[in-house]
C-alpha cells in the first residue's frame, strides 16, 4: 500500500458489522462488489466511483449507499485525496432489523436504495454516530441506540425490489452464466465451459455479460471468489486454505487480488475481523 494511503478496520462482535476508515490518493481499489449493503460518508477530500453504469464524486458530509452485488471501483481524483467511514451491513441482518417497518416484504425481493449519493445531513450524522459507536466498543446500549438511529433515517432511502436473479432485464444468456459459475467458483473453469452451460459461442458469451454486469466472466469469477474469501477469513480461516477451497493454486495471487480490491492482505483482514490468532503470520 503506497505510504499515504491507510486503512483502520474492525468487526462488532454481536452483530458482524464492519466497520472501515480509511483514506486514498491516486487509484484506491479495482472494481468488485460485497456481500453486504454498504452506507459511508465521505470526510474529507472528492471521492471518485463507477456505479450502475455511472461515475460519482462524493464530496465531504455526502452518503454513499451501496447495495449487495455492486460493482463500484474508487479514486482520487484530486492531489489530496479523500477519506471515508463506512459500515458493512449484513443482508440479513438488516433485513431482520427493519421487519418492523417492511413487514410485507415481496416475494424473491430484496431491499435497494434509492439512490447511490445523497446529501440527507441527517442520514450522515447518524451514519457516523453508529460508525463511532460500533468502532470504538462503545457500551451495548449506547451502540443499539446509534444502529436504531441509523436504520430509522434509512428506511426514507430503501424500497423493494425484484432480487438479481428475477430481473426480466438481463438476457437469459448473462443469467445462466452467472448461475454456472456461482456453482463451479470452486473449479478451474474455462470460458468454454460456461458458453457450453448457456448454448451460445465464447464471444456472444462475454458481450452479453459484461452488458448485463459490467465486467467479463473471468473477472465476475475473481470477485466471486474474493466475497467467498472475505466470509471465510472473517470466520478465523487461514490465507493458505482459504485459497485452496477455492481453486487459487498460488495464495500470493489471491493475496494479489484481495489488496486490488480491498486495499489490504488478507491476513490483515482475517486478524482485524476476527479474535483468533494469526499464527502463520502477516503474509499475503
Amino acid at each position: 500500500m503506497p505510504p499515504h494511503n491507510w486503512i483502520d478496520l474492525a468487526q462488532d462482535a454481536d452483530t458482524g458489522i464492519e466497520t472501515l476508515r480509511a483514506h486514498f490518493e491516486g487509484h484506491a481499489y479495482d472494481p468488485h462488489w460485497h456481500d453486504s449493503y454498504l452506507v459511508g460518508v465521505t470526510e474529507q477530500g472528492v471521492q471518485q466511483f463507477n456505479c450502475r453504469r455511472a461515475r460519482h464524486q462524493s464530496t465531504p458530509g455526502q452518503v454513499f449507499l451501496l447495495e449487495p452485488g455492486d460493482i463500484h471501483d474508487g479514486e482520487a481524483p484530486t492531489d489530496d485525496g479523500f477519506t471515508y467511514r463506512m459500515l458493512y451491513l449484513d443482508p440479513q441482518w438488516l433485513t431482520r432489523e427493519l421487519s418492523a417497518v417492511f413487514d410485507n416484504a415481496p416475494d424473491n425481493s430484496q431491499l435497494s436504495f434509492a439512490n447511490t449519493l445523497t446529501t440527507d445531513v441527517r442520514l450522515a450524522h447518524a451514519t457516523s454516530l453508529a460508525f463511532q459507536a460500533l468502532h470504538q466498543g462503545e457500551l451495548k446500549i449506547v451502540r443499539q441506540t446509534a444502529l436504531d438511529g441509523l436504520l430509522e433515517r434509512l428506511t426514507r432511502h430503501l424500497h423493494w425490489r425484484a432480487g438479481y436473479g428475477d430481473d426480466p432485464r438481463l438476457p437469459s444468456v448473462a443469467k445462466k452464466a452467472r448461475e454456472y459459475l456461482h456453482a463451479n467458483a470452486q473449479y478451474d473453469i474455462g470460458l468454454d465451459q460456461v458458453a457450453a452451460a448457456t448454448g451460445v459461442d465464447r464471444f456472444r458469451l462475454t458481450r452479453a455479460f459484461k452488458a448485463a454486469y459490467g465486467m467479463a466472466p473471468h473477472a465476475y469469477l475473481v470477485q466471486l471468489r474474493l466475497a467467498t474469501a472475505r466470509r471465510m477469513l472473517a470466520r478465523g480461516e487461514q490465507p493458505a486454505p482459504v485459497a485452496m477451497a477455492l481453486g487459487v493454486a498460488d495464495q500470493s495471487h489471491l493475496g494479489r487480488w484481495f489488496v486490488r480490491a480491498y486495499g489490504l492482505t488478507p491476513a490483515l483482514y482475517r486478524k482485524r475481523c476476527s479474535n483468533l490468532p494469526d499464527s502463520q503470520g502477516s503474509g499475503s
